[in-house]
């Protein structure tokens, strides 16, 4: 089992976060739920560490932003998630996060489920993730021939 991000990730107001961002075990990585932080400032808006003003568009795209990153930082893409679960703080934002949400899996849309829920941290949304990638090929198992049949 391995775990990403375990060495000093910060919430708000630079708290230590006693969980890791992802762990991945036997190909699977679950990612933990992401809000809008800002993160390092290329390609980020906003202060880092801070969340992202705006409404549910710029919080939904920060957060998918942060859920990437940690994809991509263990080896995974989004063609690899194979369930996503979504916070929404108001479900008047659910037709919105739709449109950013397909923005980034539109190619392979992952299983879902979203809520409406109050937040942690004052945001409009936070996103995890369970992502699947085989660390041995796969080869299907040719049947057996019956008795009797040429060999």
């Amino acid at each position: 089992m391995k775990r990403f991000g375990i060495e000093g990730g910060k919430g708000s107001g630079g708290e230590h976060l006693p969980f890791a961002r992802a762990v991945e075990a036997d190909g699977w990585l679950y990612v933990s739920g992401q809000v809008p932080f800002s993160q390092a400032p290329s390609g980020a808006t906003g202060t880092p560490g801070e969340i992202v003003a705006g409404g549910v568009v710029p919080q939904a795209h920060q957060a998918i932003r942060n859920l990437m990153a940690i994809l991509a930082d263990a080896g995974y893409g989004p063609e690899h998630v194979v369930r996503c679960g979504v916070w929404l703080d108001d479900p008047r934002d659910f037709p919105a996060f739709n449109a950013v949400f397909r923005e980034y899996f539109g190619a392979h849309p992952p299983a879902r489920a979203c809520v409406v829920s109050s937040m942690v941290v004052d945001c409009k949304v936070e996103i995890d993730c369970v992502a699947y990638k085989p660390t041995v090929a796969y080869k299907p198992r040719v049947a057996d021939k019956p008795e009797g049949a040429d060999r």
